[in-house]
């Protein structure tokens, strides 16, 4: 059989280094996918900043990322789909929160890679 790509990488997190090793078969990759999928919009990006380590309300959300709440809505949806976030129902009102603490890692880690500079790493 075919061996797994080996991956490896080191990264800084809260300022000491964390190396990761993954072996990548067809199941991580379809997986890793999925979930990046799910991220890949500009909106849900910011639903997920704006949940971080709090839980919000729809309309909390429609104010803290600028939309219709359709719109936010629609995304919400996807997202608890796909097993990001989570929800609760409290009278008539829906709550939702980060369903696991590893995708606040992924946008973090996204981030650090993509939006700094050399210059602003000082």
């Amino acid at each position: 059989g075919e061996q797994p790509a080996k991956y490896t990488a080191t990264y800084s997190k809260m300022g000491r280094d964390v190396t990761v090793a993954e072996d990548f078969n067809e199941n991580n990759i379809e997986k890793v996918a999925r979930c990046m999928k799910a991220l890949a919009h500009p909106l849900r990006l910011k639903v997920i900043v704006a949940l971080k380590e709090k839980e919000l309300s729809v309309q909390e959300l429609v104010e803290a990322v600028g939309t219709t709440q359709s719109n936010v809505s629609q995304h919400l949806t996807i997202m608890r789909d796909k097993n990001i976030l989570d929800s609760r129902r409290e009278a008539n009102q829906v709550f939702y929160r980060v369903g696991d603490c590893k995708v606040l890692d992924l946008v973090v880690l996204t981030k650090s890679i993509f939006c700094t500079s050399p210059k602003d790493s000082d």
